[in-house]
């Protein structure tokens, strides 16, 4: 084992990823491709058929008597609590118990020999119910007098109703958001396998396995360190498998101690869908004070949420959607409350941007309001509301490491903006079936869990006495690079070549009490730690060396595969093989915390970011004004990820955000019909972009000249949510084009997604 001088791997290079190869060759394992134990068995869910309904009877006798089935799971057969919900309202039952309240409620599970087995038996069980009112959108839940799952939240700064009724210019709007469905490749699936006394072991697909420890603790009644959990790797996450994963992992854990046999449980794609939650709607209600040049003056505005019928993650994200209702502007006097409504849907969860798109987008919409109102081009509008450094946000941060200006200033210039734009409306102009549109638009997006004490993060680091060094933090791998990147920060530590580390699978058992892989945090908590554990072995190390070798301490100095003792270069294997025999502690476990962070929810003051991360996006779109139909024709976008410390990996994660924003915008639609059920359900219904939905021409640059003010790891900065919110410019370049069939008097608001239905009917209703 040899390093190069030029050392791979390291901070700061386009290192590949440590699992694309595995990748693309299919030899990546996953949850569903592990060796299954002599004796697996096979669990199902069986999803309630009424949206809202007491149960007056349960026949499972034809479930029983089907082939290969064992037996059946209850709410009467849960040794522990009932409960799954993340937030402790004990409002999330693994089994509904005497009432259910969303169509495709988990009411029990069958174990049976296979899987097929158990999902045929499944649907043989027969549930009766007395049918109840429900209601499915927050406004028809608010209409109703149905209560919030949480508490609301209220940003305030200023005296809106004042700065309201002294703004010269005024406009108010509704606003419809749709939300999105995860549609991981990899779906739901857990296995557990039984151990002695009160042990089990579940190797899990989830972003969060001390949550999925807890919970398995939680409902078996044992204590924590009874229960392991494993994650090698997912396939996607997008927040699906932050909360979503702790039924499915409760219910094999349940069975494999029932029964004392392993067990696997994998839901088809429709159940998954069906049983899951997803990204919130939102039905918002804003106003917007401006004056004749296009400043804003105050804003005040409701955000109605569908959030489910039970709490789950909607309290922090519904907060997200007001801490980031802003976006890039500053609003001098403003008001803005959220009302997290009950619904008699599956409960709504995390997914990415955590409800920061929901609030970016509607910052939007009222820009694109004040620009058609004023006869002016939304960029101008934007650049003259962009934050200065020094003013406060609406929960009274102040921005302080402002960089959108020069952004926009590259940007412009790059994308040919002006030109392009007058292209636009020259084509227009002219009339005819297709119209184009184009926008450009920012994001400036708050980096930190606001639930501050999920801002910490553990590692374990072994350096091995031949040099290899096995390395394990508490994130997870979902596809985004993160063990990668935490393995360049320890390679440069070291100054080793990467393949000399082992990224471990993340344990329970070696990093305990870990914060989900969320919040676009995993390579900045992660990474710290990381850094932290290699910091003591390095100190160890440094005494070790200079006391050996006869060399001052400072005069000890880890370069490309050697430690140099002054001008004595040795070789790093030779060192790790003196330091084993000389009995120098080689392991270390790390632990970060963020620092400056802060939030009182009371009030709505703090600081619950430790910095923002900014990046812009110009989008053109063609529009066929007789189908509705688009096509995007070019997307232009600079984002800013501090000193990256992979560009390979974060330009991937821009150009996937981007896409994936774009879908929930324009093709990812959610339906559920008048009994409650969801109908799109399953890749025939659901429509998630295609390659051939990718913008045509597709220039996405990095800020490289950014650095993160903050001490964070290498001065990089997040890249998993920022971007997302980039798509917004191909729903504000829709907008556009449909408001040209009536030579722009009036915006077309769109609600989101733009289907091709609601392009076609606005393009109507602006004619007629």
């Amino acid at each position: 084992m040899k390093d190069d001088i030029a050392i791979k791997g390291l901070a700061h290079s386009e290192t590949i990823h440590d699992s694309a190869v595995k990748h693309v060759t299919g030899r990546a394992e996953y949850t569903d491709d592990l060796a299954e134990p002599h004796g697996l068995i096979h669990a199902y869910l069986g999803l309630s058929q009424c949206a809202h309904g007491r149960i007056t009877g349960m026949d499972f006798t034809e479930t029983l008597a089907a082939p290969g089935v064992i037996g059946l799971l209850t709410a009467k057969d849960i040794p522990g609590v009932n409960d799954v919900s993340p937030n402790g309202k004990d409002d999330d039952p693994v089994f509904a118990e005497g009432e259910v309240k969303f169509w495709g409620q988990p009411v029990f599970a069958v174990i049976a020999e296979t899987r097929d087995q158990a999902r045929r038996a499944a649907h043989k069980a027969k549930i009766s119910y007395e049918e109840l009112p429900f209601a499915l959108d927050p406004v028809a839940a608010r209409d109703a007098g149905m209560d919030y799952v949480t508490e609301p939240l209220t940003l305030k700064r200023g005296d809106a109703g004042a700065g309201m009724a002294a703004a010269p210019r005024r406009i108010k709007g509704r606003f419809g958001i749709g939300g999105q469905d995860h549609f991981y490749l990899e779906g739901q699936i857990a296995m557990a396998v039984p151990g002695e006394d009160e042990d089990v072991v579940v190797n899990v697909s989830t972003q969060h396995p001390s949550e999925v420890q807890h919970m398995v603790a939680h409902v078996l009644d044992v204590p924590s360190h009874s229960v392991v959990v494993n994650v090698r790797r997912m396939g996607g996450g997008f927040g699906g498998k932050e909360t979503q994963m702790n039924l499915f992992a409760c219910v094999a854990a349940m069975a494999a101690k029932k029964w004392n046999r392993a067990v696997k449980i994998r839901p088809d794609r429709d159940d998954d869908m069906t049983a899951t939650g997803k990204r919130h709607d939102f039905v918002v209600d804003y106003e917007v004070g401006f004056d004749d040049e296009g400043h804003i003056l105050a804003v005040e505005g409701d955000w109605y949420a569908r959030c489910g019928f039970s709490a789950d993650l909607s309290g922090p994200v519904t907060d997200r959607a007001l801490f980031h209702a802003d976006n890039a502007y500053y609003y001098p006097d403003v008001l803005l409350r959220s009302h997290p409504m009950r619904t008699n849907t599956v409960s709504n969860t995390a997914f990415r941007g955590f409800g920061g798109p929901q609030g970016v987008i509607v910052a939007e919409r009222m820009i694109e309001e004040i620009a058609y109102a004023l006869g002016r081009d939304p960029y101008e509008i934007r650049q003259k509301n962009l934050y200065k450094n020094g003013q406060l946000t609406p929960y009274h941060q102040e921005v302080s490491d402002q960089i959108l200006p020069r952004i926009f200033e590259e940007l412009e210039a790059s994308s040919d903006y002006q030109a392009r734009r007058q292209a636009v409306l020259d084509w227009n102009a002219k009339g005819g079936v297709i119209r184009k549109g184009i926008a450009l638009t920012p994001v400036k997006f708050g980096i930190s869990f606001t639930a501050t004490w999920f801002n910490q993060a553990g590692s374990l680091i072994h350096v091995y006495s031949d040099g290899s060094i096995a390395l394990n933090h508490g994130g997870t791998e979902m596809g985004q690079g993160l063990n990668t990147k935490v393995a360049q920060v320890v390679a440069e530590a070291f100054q080793c070549d990467i393949s000399r580390i082992k990224i471990t699978r993340t344990t329970t058992e070696k990093v305990p009490n870990t914060s989900a892989t969320a919040a676009s945090s995993g390579t900045d908590l992660n990474g710290m730690a990381a850094l932290d554990a290699a910091e003591q072995i390095k100190a160890r190390l440094v005494d070790f060396v200079s006391e050996r070798w006869q060399a001052p301490r400072e005069d000890v100095r880890f370069v490309p595969g050697h430690v140099m003792a002054g001008e004595t270069a040795i070789p790093w294997d030779e060192v790790i093989r003196a330091a084993y025999m000389a009995r120098i502690h080689l392991s270390a476990a790390g632990f970060y915390k963020t620092p400056k962070i802060h939030w009182d929810r009371a009030t709505g003051q703090g600081r619950p970011f430790y910095y923002f991360a900014y990046g812009a996006a110009v989008s053109e779109v063609s529009v066929d004004t007789l189908t509705g139909e688009y096509v995007i024709d070019r997307a232009d976008v600079i984002h800013d990820v501090g000193r990256s410390l992979n560009p390979a990996i974060d330009k991937g994660q821009v150009e996937g955000a981007f896409v994936q924003g774009t879908g929930w915008l324009t093709c990812e639609e959610l339906w559920w019909d008048d009994k409650g059920q969801l109908r799109t359900h399953a890749p025939s219904t659901y429509k998630i972009p295609l390659a051939s939905d990718r913008p045509r021409i597709f220039n996405v640059k990095l800020a490289d000249w950014s650095e993160n003010s903050e001490r964070t790891i290498k001065r990089s900065k997040a890249v998993g949510e920022p971007p997302f919110m980039l798509g917004i410019s191909v729903f504000e370049a829709i907008n556009m084009a449909v408001a040209s069939v009536a030579d722009y008097r009036e915006p077309a608001r769109l609600d989101a997604p733009a289907t091709p239905e609601r392009v076609l009917m606005a393009v109507n209703r602006l004619k007629g």
